[in-house]
């Protein structure tokens, strides 16, 4: 395992770690986000760094293999032309070439190496950052829910729907208290109205009665 597999695995258990105790997981995610993308940005540089030097040392071994077997050929020309002389230092400088080739090879052998290892590297943080983003989009649909749930239940005292009946209930007995009220002063009302009536009726008569009488009176002294 690498040490930069070994780093993004302490990182994201100490991610979890803290996600368990924060109170805004999105705002961790988004640190965490930013992180990884800056891992990215740093693995796509050492990426094509990588492919540049693996294509120059590819270079290197085609080219000494070309003129491995350029000298070959001319050492072939020399015996041919009894140029034994010629041969050998035709023959001499292959062998040059054949020792580049084998210290290039090995080299690109680890840079090839190295290079599929930056790529797996690269896929994995790449991989990381989507996971987090589509945890991040997750938690803040969270969030946002649980936000709205708070401010309904902070308004929940302001909404009087389930005391509605018993508002109207209370309403109903007031009304009912004063209409009550209403018409028991009007009866006592009435009551004195025909009280008062009474009285002066029987006023009336009894005047009546003495006005009778007294014409009764007068008639027998005549």
């Amino acid at each position: 395992m690498s040490v930069l597999r070994r780093i993004r695995d302490i990182t994201m258990a100490t991610l979890n770690e803290k996600l368990e105790q924060s109170q805004d997981p999105v705002k961790l995610i988004d640190q965490f986000l930013h992180s990884t993308r800056q891992d990215i940005l740093e693995a796509e540089k050492l990426q094509q760094q990588c492919e540049s030097h693996t294509r120059h040392l590819k270079q290197q071994v085609v080219q000494a293999d070309s003129m491995r077997s350029k000298r070959e050929e001319q050492a072939l020309l020399a015996l041919k032309a009894g140029e034994d002389h010629l041969a050998k230092l035709a023959l001499q400088e292959k062998l040059i070439y054949e020792e580049k080739i084998e210290q290039y090879q090995e080299l690109l052998t680890t840079s090839q190496e190295a290079l599929r290892e930056v790529e797996v590297q690269l896929g994995e943080l790449r991989m990381e950052y989507q996971s987090a983003y589509s945890k991040r989009q997750y938690y803040a649909a969270r969030m946002e829910t649980l936000r709205l749930q708070q401010r309904m239940n902070g308004r929940s005292g302001g909404y009087p729907g389930q005391d509605v009946p018993r508002m109207f209930n209370r309403l109903e007995d007031r009304i009912t208290d004063w209409e009550l009220e209403a018409k028991s002063l009007r009866d006592i009302r009435r009551t004195d109205q025909g009280t008062s009536q009474s009285e002066g009726i029987s006023s009336m008569l009894e005047r009546e009665l003495a006005r009778l009488k007294q014409k009764l009176s007068d008639s027998g002294k005549e």
